[in-house]
């Protein structure tokens, strides 16, 4: 049993379920009804405390342990997850005009994405109910990264990936020597095999949105950065939304310092989608969630129906946050953005950016506001297309003439 677990609370009618029966959604609402975890603040206000976190060797996110559904036996033999770099920008903050802007990269995750730390939970998790399989459905990131530390723990892993997925998640997939199975159909289909798979079936869910103790995996990146920016709370986080799993997750992290007296206040949250896909920027005006299209490049975020969109949606209103969308001629130009400060991102995690800056330009972020972006995703992941924004090398003869001439008209061919 789990010492600072009280609860599992259903986000919609408030039923609580009890740690060790909490294996899905709520018994009550079914799907809809997401659990979330709820700790005994009380008794954790005496253990994690500044001088705790200070004296704390560990740098990974199981520095945090006592804030984790886990218990501890396995956790020595997996990769290290997390305390990843908060890159200082000097390039882009100025371009921006803001006070102070930090980026956390989390490109630098052992598979190459802020989705490793749902993962690392969801591998966890599946050793203690004593699961030999896990399994979920992915359009990319969330796959490679269950793929990778599964392979690491001696689990098998079943992941379904929609046909468009990028060659390079799907290269990872086989490399860590996951069983992909390729669905010929968009990501709705994808997860609808994937649910009926793991129940017939009875392997762990790793799909996020529906296991509540994913969201404790990702929360762990809003800890870092209240550490890491020596408990100076930003005023305004940014982050790409996909199911809503991690905007959740980072609010549930800043709550839960502010519950331990560790920070005053919340950040505010803004949520950034594509306007190829865009249901929970809709809603948030609306008021009513609707299946949207699943049409933009930026694949990680590209969820026709969320399935987390109560957690979503509640984060940005309860930090009173704003909601986005960007087109995808502005993901790519972000792209090439980050690379001026030597970041490499995908286009879901470049998205994030693109809607920092129409934030901005909008005045919804103020200038001289302090902001911190997650990038979620190195830009390994999708070669083709990073492809799109990028000029292609001239070849050259091994000749330094041709080189000269090649200098001499290079402002031409930059600007053509």
């Amino acid at each position: 049993m789990i010492s600072f677990v009280k609860t599992y609370r259903c986000t919609l009618c408030g039923r609580t379920v009890l740690p060790h029966e909490a294996k899905g959604a709520c018994p009550s609402c079914g799907e809809k009804g997401i659990l979330d975890v709820e700790y005994d603040y009380e008794k954790l206000r005496g253990v994690v405390t500044k001088t705790w976190l200070e004296s704390n060797p560990v740098r990974q996110m199981f520095r945090y342990m006592p804030l984790l559904p886990l218990e501890q036996p396995h956790v020595t033999r997996m990769l290290d997850v997390g305390w990843t770099p908060l890159v200082k920008s000097y390039v882009l903050k100025d371009t921006l005009g803001l006070r102070s802007l930090h980026i956390k990269d989390e490109s630098m995750n052992p598979s190459g994405s802020l989705k490793d730390r749902a993962s690392a939970v969801a591998v966890l998790k599946a050793i203690e109910e004593g699961k030999s399989v896990v399994s979920c459905s992915s359009t990319g990131n969330a796959a490679s990264s269950l793929a990778c530390h599964a392979a690491r723990m001696g689990l098998q892993s079943v992941i379904f990936v929609p046909k468009r997925a990028p060659v390079g998640k799907l290269n990872q997939l086989l490399v860590y020597g996951a069983d992909v199975i390729l669905v010929d159909g968009d990501y709705k289909d994808t997860y609808q095999l994937s649910k009926e798979a793991i129940k017939t079936f009875g392997w762990y869910n790793r799909n996020a949105a529906i296991n509540a103790n994913l969201v404790e995996g990702k929360k762990t990146a809003a800890y870092e950065i209240i550490e890491q920016l020596d408990f100076e709370v930003p005023d305004w986080v940014v982050v790409s939304v996909g199911d809503g799993c991690t905007l959740a997750g980072l609010f549930k992290g800043f709550y839960d310092f502010m519950k331990l007296g560790l920070i005053e206040r919340l950040p505010r949250l803004l949520g950034v989608q594509s306007e190829g896909c865009k249901p929970l920027v809709d809603a948030a005006i609306t008021g009513e969630l609707k299946e949207a299209e699943e049409n933009t490049i930026a694949d990680s975020i590209s969820v026709g129906i969320p399935r987390n969109p109560v957690k979503a949606l509640s984060a940005v209103s309860a930090s009173k946050g704003a909601w986005i969308a960007v087109s995808d001629r502005s993901i790519l130009e972000a792209i090439k953005d980050l690379g001026k400060e030597g970041l490499f991102a995908e286009p879901a995690s470049a998205a994030g950016y693109a809607g920092l800056k129409k934030a901005v330009r909008e005045g919804i972020i103020e200038k001289d506001a302090s902001v911190v972006l997650l990038q979620t995703g190195s830009g390994l992941k999708d070669p083709e297309n990073i492809r799109k924004v990028l000029l292609t090398p001239i070849l050259m003869k091994p000749d330094l003439g041709a080189l000269k001439t090649y200098l001499k008209n290079k402002g031409d061919h930059h600007h053509a």
